[in-house]
C-alpha cells in the first residue's frame, strides 16, 4: 500500500486526530494484516516501523519489487510503484475530475489499475472514458470504537461539527446565529475541527472561519482542538445531532458515519455523498434547503421523543460494515 499524502503512520492513526482518508487507510491496512497477510505501507511517515502488524516505511526507503496486491492511495505518484504487482488498484477518495490531468492519464493507461470509489455518488465523478482495468465501489468501513455504541437518554441540547471547516462551517455559524440559537436559548454548538487533521501548513481561510467561531461563544458555539477516535465517541456519545450541510467535495463523510454508527440524528443537504449516509426521517433528516435543515434542527433538538426514534433507527441500522469485512473485498480483488 502507498500514499503520498500528508504525514502518519499506524500508531498517529490510533491516537490523534487525522482525516478520514488517512483513518480509512491505516484502517484497512491494519485489518488485512489481522486476516493473515503481509503488509507492507510506503508513505511520508518519519521513520519506518511495525504497528498492529503492519509494516511502515517512508517511500524514500524504497519499494518493494512486487506483490500480490498493490493499493497506491489518491495521489498520481503512486499508481504503478511496484513494478511486478499481481493485481493494481487505485483507491480514490476525493471526487475524480483530477484525473484528467495528463500526468495521471499516462499512468492509468500504463499500468490499468482497478478505480475504487467510496460510493454512488463518488462513482459518477469518474469519468466513464477513462483507462483503467475496470472499477469498484467499496464503502469505507467505520472504526469498531464507533459501531459498539449502546442505547442512552437523551442528552441536552448540544449539536457537533466534526468535518474540515471549509466545507460548509461558515455556513452552519450564519444559520445557528440567526435561526436555530433564537429558538433553543440554552443549545450548543460544538465544533471540532482544525489544521492539524490535515498536516497541511497555514490556511488563512481556515483560521477565519475557525476565528469566527471562537468569537461566537455568546451564541453557544464552543469550538474544540481536534481529538482521537476514542475521545471523539466519547464527545459524539454526549451530542444530540450532528449538524453537517455537505459538500460536493465530500465522497464518503466518515464523520458522518461514525455519528450515525454511535447513534447521533445527523441533519444535512442533498450535497455530494451527505444523503448516503443519513436515512431520511429515520435516522435524521436530508433537508431540501435552509428552512427545512433549521427546522428539523430545532425539532431534535427539542423533542426528546424525536431524538429517542431517530437514535434508536440510527443504533440499529447504521453501524456501516467493519474494517474486517472491508478488508475482505479488497482481499477478493487479488483473485
Amino acid at each position: 500500500m502507498a500514499d503520498d499524502g500528508i504525514t502518519f503512520d499506524g500508531a498517529t492513526a490510533e491516537r490523534g486526530p487525522l482525516g478520514g482518508a488517512e483513518t480509512a487507510f491505516a484502517a484497512l491496512a491494519e485489518a488485512l494484516a489481522r486476516r493473515g497477510h503481509r503488509v507492507a505501507v510506503r508513505n511520508r511517515c518519519r521513520a519506518a516501523l511495525c504497528h498492529n502488524g503492519v509494516h511502515w516505511a517512508p517511500l524514500s526507503d524504497g519499494i518493494p519489487p512486487a506483490c500480490d496486491l498493490y493499493i497506491g492511495s489518491r495521489g498520481h505518484r503512486v499508481i504503478g510503484l511496484v513494478r511486478q504487482a499481481r493485481r493494481r488498484l487505485f483507491w480514490l477518495h476525493n471526487p475524480a475530475g483530477y484525473l484528467k490531468k495528463p500526468r495521471n492519464l499516462w499512468r492509468l493507461a500504463r499500468y490499468r489499475p482497478v478505480l475504487i470509489t467510496t460510493g454512488s455518488y463518488h462513482a459518477t465523478t469518474v469519468p466513464d472514458w477513462l483507462p483503467c482495468g475496470g472499477r469498484e465501489i467499496i464503502p469505507y468501513g467505520v472504526l469498531d470504537g464507533f459501531r459498539a455504541a449502546a442505547p442512552r437518554e437523551a442528552p441536552p441540547p448540544r449539536a457537533i461539527f466534526t468535518s474540515n471547516p471549509l466545507r460548509g462551517l461558515d455556513w452552519l455559524l450564519d444559520l445557528w446565529v440567526v435561526r436555530i440559537a433564537p429558538a433553543i436559548p440554552h443549545a450548543e454548538l460544538h465544533i471540532y475541527a482544525g489544521e492539524t487533521v490535515y498536516g497541511s501548513a497555514r490556511a488563512p481561510r481556515m483560521d477565519q472561519v475557525l476565528a469566527r467561531a471562537s468569537s461566537l461563544a455568546s451564541h453557544g458555539i464552543r469550538s474544540f482542538s481536534p481529538v482521537g477516535r476514542a475521545q471523539l465517541a466519547a464527545a459524539l456519545s454526549e451530542t444530540r445531532v450532528m449538524l453537517y450541510r455537505g459538500d460536493p467535495g465530500e465522497t464518503f463523510c466518515l464523520a458522518l458515519a461514525e455519528a450515525q454508527a454511535m447513534g447521533v440524528p445527523a441533519i444535512v443537504q442533498p450535497l455530494g455523498s451527505a444523503p448516503e449516509r443519513v436515512i431520511d426521517g429515520a435516522t435524521g433528516r436530508v433537508a431540501e434547503d435552509d428552512d427545512a435543515f433549521a427546522a428539523a434542527a430545532i425539532a431534535v433538538l427539542r423533542d426528546d421523543a424525536l431524538w429517542r426514534q431517530w437514535h434508536l433507527a440510527a443504533l440499529a441500522s447504521q453501524g456501516g460494515s467493519s474494517w474486517d469485512v472491508v478488508a475482505g473485498r479488497f482481499e477478493a480483488l487479488m483473485i
